[in-house]
């Protein structure tokens, strides 16, 4: 039995249908994670789900990748565009391709499955995986050298994965012998298809109770919903257009830094955000296709909007997107992209930090700059094939009333770091640190995540190891008088020989070598000198400082040691000769760390 809506659904109905969606969405990434072969998709959870309508706008988004899930309307659209009305019952499309069809770099493949009810298409659930490897130059496929994308693997139009409830074999053949590891994406894929069919049955148990009429009704409303609530709190800011730049240190195959320039204007209950200045397009993989680009400006605004608004596309609604073609975040065919993750954050950075401008009591400081990807390919000691892709993050900068949170994934990712113990009963690895690096967080009245450090020795054989990482020669921005983030770096022990590896690229590494990263750290928020000494000491207690480090950042000067409950020896503040010190070092003028933008 049906229940049809008439008229304006009533607010009860309209979030019991938007979260029956949003669990919807939820179980298809459920079942990702549940399912899938790969450690990169089981483990580090790189993987998105979500509902669309025919003509591609977001309905619910599953547990997911903020920097995906904005692409999937131009996903959609290309399928809708390229197959319209021969679309049919039982069919699931896949595709990757970033010219023309809506992908956003070969290693996410999009699975999309149109669903319908009495040859009426309603839907399409849509699931997006990255995978552990697509084949091309490097394995892991996801290489900064690359110069074109023909070198970055297995370009996959959109073509039917499964026609009429028929699963097309032939795909599935032609994508294993193109990769490195088929049992592994073969696996992955099988994920992505038992995900997009939950959906389907998940949705139509919607329009069973709803009416596929009623059902459409509500989804427009909830829309509406989100669209009018982002415009409501956008009027809210402040009118002007405010400039903020960030920069890549470098694509790894020209010597010069990449940037990001961001003009947004906010105009009434409208932002636009136009990225004239940024660099053209670079001969280095790490081109961003414009989905990928805009799916980064909409997360970095949706982290300024309140949180009760719906996840949906109406939210981007009162968003324009200008980029010109041509340029690193708008790439004409055939640039490179197969490490553009980097250029997404950075341009997420970049709209922060004009929006940091704007509001600046809703704006934390800069963190690690989104997860180190290090890739690894080979044969392990028993001749088996490998790819071993670690998406390393978690050093997040100071906010307004909050330390940087550590072992947190930049916002636009939501990677999870690979647990040790699969790591290593998994790869030719011995892990042998993980933890956090002493002294090294942004100080600030509210502090940054100190740098997470992975330490392994390779076991395996001599091979090349990629590493695409960021923030050593442009690190992380402090806010409000807060200090920057201490730079990344890589380095590599061979046999007492130590040397320090290039921001992004393939290097090689020997069997037996100790390879090492450093993620930059997170900058601080307002000034140091206004901190609590309370929570210097607990710093100290707890590793993140040593007191000379404590007393050279933070102007707070220890007592006597004593003991604590548990006989611990531990310094005390000396509150009167920290506020003395305090109060010489503001008549001293110094230099703090400044937004790197303007208002107008």
């Amino acid at each position: 039995m049906t229940a049809e809506v008439r008229g304006a659904p009533d607010p009860a109905t309209l979030e019991i249908v938007r979260h029956a969606l949003g669990s919807v969405a939820d179980e298809m990434a459920l079942i990702i994670a549940r399912t899938a072969y790969s450690a990169t998709v089981r483990d580090a959870l790189d993987y998105s789900t979500g509902l669309a309508t025919p003509d591609g706008e977001l309905i619910a988004q599953g547990l997911g990748i903020a920097l995906h899930l904005g692409s999937f309307p131009a996903a959609v659209v290309a399928i809708q565009g390229a197959y319209g009305d021969r679309m049919a019952p039982g069919d699931v499309f896949i595709l990757n391709d970033p010219y023309g069809w809506g992908g956003i770099h070969l290693p996410d493949i999009y699975l999309l499955k149109p669903i319908f009810l009495d040859g009426r298409q309603l839907a399409l659930a849509c699931s997006l995986a990255h995978h552990t490897d697509v084949g091309g130059l490097i394995p892991g496929s996801n290489s900064t050298t690359t110069t074109e994308v023909f070198q970055e693997g297995i370009r996959l139009p959109g073509v039917h994965l499964s026609e009429g409830g028929r699963l097309n074999q032939a795909v599935l053949d032609i994508i294993a012998a193109n990769v490195r590891v088929p049992e592994k994406v073969l696996g992955d894929l099988r994920a992505q298809l038992a995900a997009v069919d939950a959906g389907e049955r998940g949705y139509l148990e919607l329009v069973a109770r709803y009416g596929a009429g009623g059902l459409a009704e509500l989804q427009d409303a909830l829309l509406d919903l989100s669209a009018g609530m982002a415009r409501r709190a956008i009027a809210a800011f402040p009118d002007g257009t405010y400039r903020h730049e960030s920069w890549i240190d470098s694509d790894s195959v020209g010597p010069d830094p990449i940037r990001i320039a961001v003009a947004l204007t906010i105009a009434g209950d409208e932002i636009r955000v136009d990225f004239d200045g940024t660099s053209p397009q670079v001969r280095g993989g790490i081109n961003s296709p414009l989905p990928f680009s805009k799916s980064a400006v909409y997360a970095a605004i949706r982290l300024v909007l309140p949180p009760g608004i719906p996840d949906s596309a109406g939210y981007f609604r009162p968003i324009t997107i200008v980029a010109d073609e041509g340029s690193v975040v708008n790439p004409r065919f055939p640039a490179a992209c197969g490490a553009r993750g980097i250029t997404g954050f950075r341009i997420m950075d970049a709209v922060l930090g004009a929006l940091a401008l704007a509001v600046p009591e809703r704006v934390p400081a800069d963190g690690e700059g989104g997860n180190t990807l290090i890739s690894i390919g080979g044969d392990d000691p028993a001749g088996r094939p490998f790819v071993y892709v670690e998406l390393f993050s978690g050093s997040r900068g100071g906010g307004p009333g909050f330390d940087g949170p550590a072992g947190v994934p930049h916002p636009g990712s939501n990677n999870a770091n690979m647990p040790i113990e699969i790591a290593e009963s998994t790869y030719p690895l011995r892990f042998d640190h993980y933890g956090l690096v002493a002294d090294s967080a942004g100080a600030g009245r509210w502090r940054g995540a100190p740098s997470l450090v992975r330490e392994f020795t390779y076991l395996g054989q001599d091979a090349a190891v990629q590493v695409r990482s960021d923030k050593r020669e442009h690190p992380p921005f402090g806010l409000a008088g807060g200090s920057p983030g201490r730079p990344s770096v890589t380095t590599v022990d061979h046999a007492g020989d130590i040397t320090v590896r290039p921001v992004m690229g393939p290097s090689p590494i020997r069997t037996g070598d100790r390879f090492r990263h450093e993620l930059a750290s997170g900058a601080g928020w307002g000034n140091p000198l206004e901190r609590d000494p309370a929570a210097v000491l607990a710093d100290v207690r707890n590793g993140v400082l040593t007191p000379s480090r404590a007393t050279a950042d933070y102007g707070v000067v220890f007592g006597p040691v004593g003991s604590d409950e548990s006989d611990e020896l531990v310094a005390s503040v000396d509150a009167a000769a920290t506020a003395a010190e305090r109060t010489r070092r503001r008549r001293v003028p110094t230099l703090d760390a400044e937004l790197h933008g303007e208002r107008e």
